[in-house]
């Protein structure tokens, strides 16, 4: 079985300080476990001094965002080249950086390029609105997508890369997605892989659910087939919450092994 993977996304959230009391919270509470993939989303700012405080045998770093060009006159931006020796993973093509910085399709195709160029995996966030969903455009949305993100890809690329579906209509919402809909939405993703990418990139890729996750539905979720781990937002705030989705991940986990 694939190792869990779950990214918690801290979003604009927690100053030096803020995150440092949070990292060593979550060290307290949290093991080192050989089947889960643990890694920290926290703010640009951060991401320097929390690279040397982290367990990495518990933890690993990504970023929130970073700009395509490798290096130039583009004040106030962060390159994939200046992160290279700092994460493992930068998230792609997040819905807030779609709907209120207007990162268009060809930019988020041009960031995925720049993490693999820089020896850095790409999280990549697709997903609908609730208008999408209700006109019955989810696939079309997610075709859209996934066909231009991963057009400058090769096949081996596909298959080392993370995909994370996100409806936005659930995001934060109480109104969660149920597993019978995300159930729906992973078959065509791996499909899509499958039939542009080859089998093997489909079987590779993991693929995580991001949208209202909370320890007490990471069972059900992870029952969906092809789900392979969690984008966590607000619940990654609280180490306690944060830590009961991992515990509830490792343990589901186990069970299942031991099928």
């Amino acid at each position: 079985m694939k190792r869990i993977l779950i990214v918690g996304n801290w979003k604009m959230h927690l100053n030096a300080s803020q995150s440092s009391l949070l990292v060593h919270r979550l060290a307290e509470r949290i093991p080192i476990y050989r089947n889960l993939e643990i890694v920290l989303a926290p703010s640009m700012l951060v991401l320097q001094p929390m690279s040397v405080q982290l367990d990495r045998r518990k933890f690993r770093l990504a970023a929130q965002n970073a700009y395509f060009r490798d290096e130039g006159a583009y004040t106030g931006e962060v390159s994939f080249t200046m992160l290279r020796e700092l994460v493992h993973y930068v998230i792609v093509g997040h819905s807030e950086r779609r709907h209120i910085f207007g990162e268009d399709l060809p930019m988020i195709r041009d960031k995925v390029a720049a993490a693999f160029r820089n020896q850095i995996t790409p999280i990549l966030c697709v997903g609908e609105t609730r208008h999408e969903r209700d006109e019955g455009e989810t696939k079309q949305v997610l075709h859209d997508q996934l066909m231009t993100a991963l057009a400058n890809l090769t096949a081996h690329e596909v298959g080392e890369s993370v995909i994370a579906y996100e409806p936005v209509w659930a995001i934060g919402k109480e109104d969660v997605a149920k597993p019978n809909q995300i159930q729906v939405v992973m078959d065509y993703i791996h499909s899509y892989i499958n039939d542009v990418f080859g089998p093997k990139a489909a079987k590779n890729v993991r693929v995580l659910y991001g949208g209202g996750v909370t320890g007490e539905s990471v069972h059900a979720y992870l029952n969906v087939k092809g789900v392979d781990g969690f984008l966590v937002g607000h619940q990654s705030l609280n180490y306690h919450d944060f830590s009961q989705i991992i515990s509830s991940a490792s343990r589901w986990q186990r069970d299942n092994e031991e099928q």
